[in-house]
């Protein structure tokens, strides 16, 4: 089990405050007892577990503070995932992951940066932090392994079906260098590559047919792939319980099992939502205001957020505006945005917004969309 962090933290309480600095290499920690407290530099072999615990210990005596003190740590998420985060806290540290990207920066041009510096600075912003200043950074919801470990299928099969249509788009490149016209009819047969006429009405380059072989021999590896992963998601949902958050999503009209995967491996749940505006802030799609002095536009939508979840939302908005007709959103949707293909395209993104609210809201406490059809009905 992961210790529970506290937020209160008395003035007079002994801890002792950690910022780590991950490297491939070399871990280096940053370590004090307070705003009064000169940082102690440490550096460690990284993953070397006994080895942080050796220099929280020393921290302890330097510090002058007891041997079982209180210990605080954290670190930016990255390349190292979360398995460091539950280490931790084996050894009764509470740690937290901090999202790299709401680190405060120097916005001078030309700013030094080293590790030794960054792990200074987040040393100091944990103690603000633990000191009751809101906002200093935003932590990262820690999922549960099997949470995470989840997340794989869904996320291998958005990336198989990446590399499918890479290797399709190539596909095409290649023919078109040639001057080809192929159809997709011609495409299901077997070695179609070697009927193919250029320009000159002449066969492919030997070269040319060979690459679209081995091109080909890939597409049929990766087809496979998706299609193993579609039926083990398949499965998942038809083994999962009747009132469960990803049986209650693919009941609905426009939502399929692929895109109720990936709403429940990316977090829709698991991280415990407790408003509108948290799941809001995953999704991203919020507007940017600029307002300063006498300046005031609008500056679009921010790209920040899960881009697989905004990929799989914006699908998800065109079919519930097809199959959701009906629905208190799509009404929305064609009152506002119903005129023009631009407006359209631009009303979408809103929409998407709110209907993973909507989404989260059913699948967490069973609140049906507002005039939304069930699947056989």
């Amino acid at each position: 089990m992961i210790a529970a962090i506290r937020s209160d933290v008395s003035v007079n309480e002994s801890i002792v405050y950690v910022a780590f600095e991950l490297g491939q290499k070399e871990w280096k920690l940053a370590l004090t007892a307070g705003f009064q407290v000169k940082p102690w530099l440490r550096t460690v072999a990284g993953g070397d577990l006994a080895a942080v615990e050796r220099v929280v210990q020393a921290a302890r005596q330097r510090f002058g503070l007891s041997p079982v003190a209180r210990v605080v740590s954290c670190y930016e998420a990255g390349r190292d995932g979360f398995w460091i985060h539950r280490a931790l806290a084996t050894l009764g540290i509470e740690n937290r992951v901090v999202d790299s990207a709401s680190i405060e920066v120097n916005r001078r041009a030309r700013r030094t940066k080293t590790d030794r510096i960054d792990a200074l600075k987040l040393v100091m912003m944990l103690v603000r932090v633990c000191c009751g200043e809101p906002r200093v950074f935003a932590e990262v919801r820690v999922p549960s392994e099997q949470a995470e470990a989840a997340r794989h299928r869904s996320r291998e099969r958005t990336a198989l079906v990446q590399e499918q249509t890479r290797l399709r788009n190539q596909i095409g490149s290649w023919l078109a260098t040639c001057g080809c016209r192929v159809t997709a009819r011609m495409r299901q047969q077997a070695a179609w590559w070697t009927g193919v006429r250029d320009w000159a009405d002449a066969p492919l380059p030997a070269p040319v047919q060979a690459r679209i072989a081995r091109a080909e021999a890939r597409l049929a590896i990766v087809a496979e792939q998706i299609t193993t992963i579609a039926g083990q998601q398949a499965t998942t949902v038809q083994q999962a319980e009747p009132g469960s958050p990803l049986a209650r999503l693919v009941q609905l009209k426009g939502v399929a099992t692929t895109s109720a995967s990936v709403l429940v491996d990316e977090g829709v749940l698991w991280r415990a939502f407790q408003n509108r505006r948290q799941i809001g802030g995953l999704l991203g799609f919020a507007p940017a205001k600029y307002d300063s002095g006498e300046s005031s536009r609008d500056q679009g939508i921010t790209r920040a957020g899960n881009r697989r979840l905004q990929s799989v939302m914006v699908q998800l908005a065109w079919g519930w505006v097809h199959w959701q007709r009906q629905s208190a959103l799509t009404r929305w949707y064609q009152e506002r945005f119903g005129r023009g293909k631009r407006a359209r395209r631009i009303g979408i993104v809103a929409l998407a917004r709110k209907l993973l609210i909507a989404l989260w809201r059913y699948a967490a406490a069973g609140v049906l969309p507002a005039g939304a059809v069930l699947k056989g009905v």
